[in-house]
């Protein structure tokens, strides 16, 4: 079978989540970001990228090549 390479992204959580909904909370704990300078990296799944798009004004997102 031949695998398909997926992209990967760096986030970064650049704004604090005070004042932010509870669904937007909890998917930035689950893209695995705790505090401000967290950074993760993450395959750039459909799912993921969905996430990232709720929280786009808190985090900041760089492709790896």
């Amino acid at each position: 079978m031949k695998e398909e390479i997926m992209a990967k992204i760096k986030v970064t959580q650049v704004k604090s989540k005070i004042g932010s909904t509870q669904r937007q909370k909890r998917t930035l704990e689950a893209l695995g970001l705790k505090k401000i300078s967290a950074t993760v990296e993450q395959e750039a799944t459909p799912q993921i990228l969905g996430m990232v798009k709720k929280v786009n004004h808190l985090v900041k997102v760089e492709e790896i090549k």
